[in-house]
């Protein structure tokens, strides 16, 4: 018998947030960054304003301090890409994020994101 692995789903690491659209911002993920998935905590490109996936060991880049949760898959392989994140006044799913750590959960906290 085969097995398949369902893809996250857009949005389906929030548990809520605020009303309409307060809680979303429409970025630009930078190329290079790859494929990345719903629930992808990203940070910011110091240099560019650009997103790319969190990274806390990088002291340099600005990705080092998680900014947001991406909302809906996107490809930024060969270009610029833009998305939709989550970036204030939500609770989010911790089973659900990629590339989350304990220093990450303090950076969304203090962006008034709150990890579950």
């Amino acid at each position: 018998m085969a097995t398949y692995t369902e893809a996250r789903q857009t949005g389906e690491f929030l548990i809520s947030e605020a009303s309409g659209t307060r809680s979303r911002e429409a970025v630009t993920v930078v190329s290079g960054a790859g494929a990345l998935a719903a629930g992808t905590v990203l940070g910011i490109v110091t240099a560019s304003g650009k997103y790319d996936a969190y990274d806390d060991l990088d002291t340099t880049t600005g990705l080092g301090t998680a900014a947001a949760v991406l909302y809906a898959a996107v490809d930024a392989t060969a270009a610029d890409t833009p998305a939709i994140v989550i970036v204030r006044d939500a609770e989010v799913a911790e089973v659900h994020l990629t590339g989350i750590d304990a220093a990450g959960i303090t950076d969304l906290a203090a962006a008034g994101v709150i990890v579950r």
